[in-house]
């Protein structure tokens, strides 16, 4: 009979496992983009619109919506997510239901959402660092993001998708068969966790 470490081993390398992950995580990636969307053009007909998220001074979208950062290539980075989480979400779907999608396509995709989750760690950055508020539906992108990086590259590293030359692909083949792809998404999540909670403290929830 498998062990617990067998059957879990199987669930994660298992198609269901990976892109329903894929697509669970777009879905809440769409969601906060759609809501943040909306939050920005009800900021554009009133800039003393009192939002949902505003909770404080630390935990505030409207501090964040109204920066410049926030609407880097002239309109609202959350319309970007509206465009992209789509795309994702189809791969997702599709996959689920045994379509398997070219080389090249799956590269690009690969290309394009490593320059998304470039751009989501960012604008966290920027929220952190320089704008000195978190907008939670910010971070809900970010994480959500993170997650389907983490499977996308999954699956364009298992069916050598990524163009790397052999040794490369062997060695980074070798590193999801041995889940430690796992172990590093999840010292990810919790730094960043960490690195959240130090930086704002109490004030997340006052």
């Amino acid at each position: 009979m498998p062990s617990i470490l067998a059957r879990f081993r199987n669930l994660r390398h298992a198609d269901a496992w990976i892109y329903g992950t894929m697509l669970f995580s777009a879905c809440l990636s769409l969601l906060a983009s759609f809501v943040l969307s909306i939050d920005a053009v009800r900021l554009a007909a009133n800039p003393n619109v009192s939002l949902s998220c505003n909770l404080n001074a630390v935990v505030s979208c409207g501090t964040v919506a109204q920066s410049w950062q926030a609407q880097l290539f002239g309109f609202p980075n959350a319309f970007l997510g509206l465009i992209a989480e789509p795309v994702v979400i189809t791969i997702a779907v599709a996959s689920l239901a045994g379509v398997r999608f070219p080389r090249g396509f799956m590269f690009a995709a690969q290309v394009v959402y490593t320059l998304g989750v470039i751009f989501a760690y960012w604008l966290l950055y920027q929220a952190m660092v320089n704008i000195g508020a978190l907008c939670p539906w910010c971070l809900l992108v970010t994480v959500s993001t993170t997650l389907v990086f983490a499977t996308l590259t999954h699956v364009n590293i298992r069916d050598d998708n990524l163009y790397l030359p052999r040794p490369a692909q062997q060695a980074a083949a070798r590193f999801i068969d041995a889940d430690l792809d796992v172990i590093v998404m999840t010292i990810w999540l919790l730094v960043l966790a960490l690195v959240i909670v130090t930086r704002y403290g109490t004030a997340l929830f006052g």
